[in-house]
């Protein structure tokens, strides 16, 4: 694997911070499957909080909580949770709630765990793929996508649409929020620079929706768009 030596820096299971491979991002091993660590490199995570604060994120992350009409008896679960803001986040929301948050980084679950403890709030964290999500059917009323979708190699989007699926509960619903394409033409040059990663090349939102239609999702559809400072986002929402 050849890393190309441009920097860049990625918003999704959390931030990535760290040089981009000219193919696959810098990718670690778990279960001989290759992934994009928290944040790129590892002695860089803990940038990644301060970072997705200054970004704007945790906005976009309550923006989306918010759209999920989530009830104090639900049970949800954080796709890419990387090191469990929003996890922590929700429990602070909605403290009933009962939180899942998987990830495949094991440095980023274990900050998550910390946090967690430091917020006195229970939440589970555990290590895995979204793509082969390790849940029973019907195990959860809402499911959260928050800016990872695009770190998804292109033949496991799918595949993670119909995890997402195959764990949500009848009635249950997805909510997912994600760059749009288009960042890489922004006149923002910071904007340009975030979305300049491969895996953004089929990240349009028509591609998402048209994902989550194959998956089995009814009524896919746009709620919302966002332009914060690092390029322009879309908010989804399918059941």
């Amino acid at each position: 694997m050849t890393a190309s030596r441009g920097l860049t820096l990625h918003l999704g299971p959390g931030f990535r911070l760290g040089h981009r491979d000219s193919c696959r991002g810098y990718a670690m091993s778990h279960a001989n499957r290759a992934f994009l660590p928290a944040a790129g490199l590892d002695f860089l995570l803990p940038l990644y909080d301060p970072m997705v604060k200054l970004l704007g994120a945790d906005r976009a992350r309550k923006k989306l909580f918010d759209q999920a009409s989530v009830q104090p008896h639900h049970r949800v679960l954080d796709v890419g949770c990387g090191t469990g803001t929003f996890a922590v986040a929700i429990k602070g929301w909605m403290p009933t709630v009962q939180v899942v948050g998987i990830d495949p980084d094991s440095k980023a679950l274990a900050r998550s765990r910390r946090k967690a403890q430091r917020a006195d709030v229970s939440i589970r964290f555990d290590q895995g793929f979204a793509n082969a999500l390790p849940y029973s059917d019907g195990s959860f009323d809402r499911v959260f996508s928050s800016l990872m979708f695009h770190h998804i190699p292109h033949d496991a989007k799918l595949a993670t649409m119909l995890e997402v699926r195959r764990v949500l509960k009848p009635g249950g619903s997805l909510h997912l929020v994600d760059f749009e394409q288009d960042g890489s033409r922004s006149h923002n040059p910071l904007a340009r620079w975030l979305h300049s990663s491969e895996r953004m090349q089929d990240n349009n939102p028509q591609q998402i929706l048209n994902w989550m239609s194959e998956a089995g999702f009814l009524e896919p559809r746009i709620v919302d768009s966002d332009r914060p400072i690092f390029g322009r986002i879309a908010y989804f929402a399918a059941r």
